[in-house]
C-alpha cells in the first residue's frame, strides 16, 4: 500500500495547482523527501484554464466582461538521496507563484488592467529520521521572480495608464519541520514552516508611456527608477495520510499562507497622496501597496484504494474559506474556493505514473480600487479545469 500511495497524497494537494489565496499556484509540499525507496527521481508538469469573468459595475455601466485569467502550464522536477537508514536529502525545483490576468477592453471600469508574474524556486533539503520514528527536516529555498503590471480603466481614475515592470531578482528563505512515521500502517504526519524569501527588485515606474515620479519633500523624485522590496509570503504545511484498511489509505493537509505581509510598494505609486473618490480632497495617506491581500487557510482531505498490483485510485476534495468581505484586488479576483480532484495511478517496478484532474470552483468576489473601499466589478460563476501529472521512478 505504501508503494502504491507514497506520493499520491501530495499530487492531489498540488500537482494539478490553481488559483489558491493570493497568487499561489502550487503549496511547496516536500513530499518527495519521504519517499521510501533508495533514491528517487520524479517530473510533473500539467495545465490549468480559469475562466474568471464578469460584469463591470452599474456607476460603469454595467456591462459584461470575458474571461481575465489566462491558461497556464506547469512544471516540477525533484531528487531524493538516502544515504543511510537515518540521512537523506532532497532538491525540488517548482513555480509555486504566478498570475496571468489582463481585463479585456469591454470593461469600461478596468480594461486593460493586467498582471504578469513569474516565479521559480529551488529548495535543498535533508532529513534525519530518528530510530523512534520521528524525524526533523530543514533546508533553504532559492527564488527567482519577476513581474510586469498594468492598472487601466475608468476605475483608475488619474493613474489609468499605469504601469510597473521589475528586473529578476533572486531571494533566499528557509525550511525547517518535523515528522513523524509509522511504516507499517503507511502513516506519516509532517509539519513545515516556509520562511519568507525577501526579493529587493529593480523597478520603472510609467504612466501612460512617459516617466512616472512623485516628488519627494526631502528633493528629487520618488522614481520612475528605483527599487523595491517584497517579502513572500510565510506559510505553515501540516500533512498527513495513514492506511485504514487493507490496500486503503487516508491523507490530507491544513495550508495556511501570512498573505497579509505580500505587500508591493513601487517607489512612485506608493507615495502618491491618497484622494479620497467621494469628497474630491486628500485623505492624509498615501497609496501604499498596490495590492492588500487577506491570509488564507486551505484544507485538503482525500482517500486512495489499490485494486490491482498495478493500478489504484484516489480522490481528494479542498477547500479555502471566503473573507466575508467580496472586496478584492482587481489583481487577484476571486474569494475563496473549494474543488474536487481525481487521479489514476499505473505502477509497474519501480515506475509509478500518476494522473490527475481537478475542477476548482472559484468564489464569487468584487475588484475595487481607491477610497472608500467600493465595488467597481462583479465577478460571478468563476472555475477551473486542470490537469496534472507526475512520473517517478525509484532506483
Amino acid at each position: 500500500m505504501k508503494l502504491a500511495f507514497t506520493g499520491v497524497a501530495a499530487l492531489l494537494m498540488g500537482a494539478s495547482p490553481l488559483l489558491a489565496g493570493g497568487i499561489e499556484r502550487a503549496p511547496q509540499s516536500l513530499s518527495p523527501l519521504f519517499e521510501p525507496a533508495t533514491n528517487y527521481v520524479e517530473l510533473s508538469f500539467g495545465s490549468v484554464s480559469p475562466d474568471i469573468s464578469g460584469r463591470d459595475a452599474a456607476m460603469f455601466g454595467g456591462s459584461s466582461f470575458g474571461n481575465v485569467a489566462d491558461d497556464y502550464a506547469f512544471v516540477g522536477l525533484a531528487y531524493k538521496r538516502q544515504f543511510n537508514e537515518n540521512f537523506s536529502a532532497a532538491l525540488i525545483f517548482e513555480q509555486p507563484f504566478g498570475a496571468d490576468l489582463y481585463y479585456p477592453l469591454d470593461s469600461i471600469a478596468l480594461g486593460g488592467t493586467a498582471v504578469t508574474v513569474d516565479s521559480t524556486t529551488f529548495t535543498a533539503l535533508l532529513r534525519y529520521r530518528m530510530d523512534n520514528n520521528f524525524g526533523v527536516h530543514g533546508g533553504i529555498r532559492g527564488s527567482r521572480a519577476d513581474a510586469n503590471l498594468t492598472l487601466a480603466g475608468l476605475a483608475y481614475g488619474g493613474l489609468n495608464g499605469y504601469n510597473l515592470n521589475t528586473e529578476s531578482d533572486t531571494g533566499i528563505g528557509w525550511v525547517a519541520g518535523v515528522s513523524w512515521e509509522k511504516p507499517e500502517i503507511a502513516a506519516r504526519v509532517s509539519l513545515t514552516y516556509n520562511s519568507p524569501i525577501n526579493h529587493t527588485f529593480d523597478t520603472s515606474e510609467t504612466l501612460s508611456g512617459g516617466p512616472f515620479g512623485v516628488p519627494n519633500p526631502a528633493g528629487g523624485f520618488y522614481g520612475p527608477d528605483g527599487e523595491m522590496e517584497v517579502d513572500t509570503p510565510r506559510s505553515v504545511n501540516l500533512e498527513f495520510q495513514t492506511g485504514v484498511a487493507a490496500d486503503t489509505l487516508v491523507f490530507g493537509s491544513v495550508r495556511w499562507v501570512k498573505w497579509s505581509e505580500f505587500l508591493v510598494m513601487p517607489p512612485a505609486y506608493s507615495h502618491v497622496p491618497e484622494i479620497d473618490s467621494t469628497t474630491g480632497l486628500p485623505t492624509g495617506n498615501t497609496l501604499g501597496s498596490l495590492v492588500s491581500l487577506d491570509d488564507s487557510t486551505t484544507w485538503t482531505i482525500g482517500a486512495g484504494r489499490k485494486f490491482t498490483d498495478t493500478w489504484s485510485g484516489a480522490a481528494s476534495f479542498f477547500y479555502e474559506k471566503s473573507d466575508n468581505n467580496d472586496l478584492v484586488s482587481p489583481l487577484a479576483p476571486t474569494n475563496g474556493r473549494k474543488g474536487i480532484t481525481l487521479a489514476a495511478i499505473y505502477t509497474q517496478g519501480p515506475l509509478k505514473i500518476t494522473t490527475a484532474f481537478n475542477y476548482t470552483k472559484l468564489g464569487d468576489a468584487a475588484p475595487e480600487t481607491g477610497t472608500p473601499d467600493t465595488a467597481r466589478a462583479y465577478m460571478d460563476d468563476s472555475d477551473a479545469w486542470g490537469v496534472g501529472m507526475r512520473i517517478g521512478y525509484s532506483f
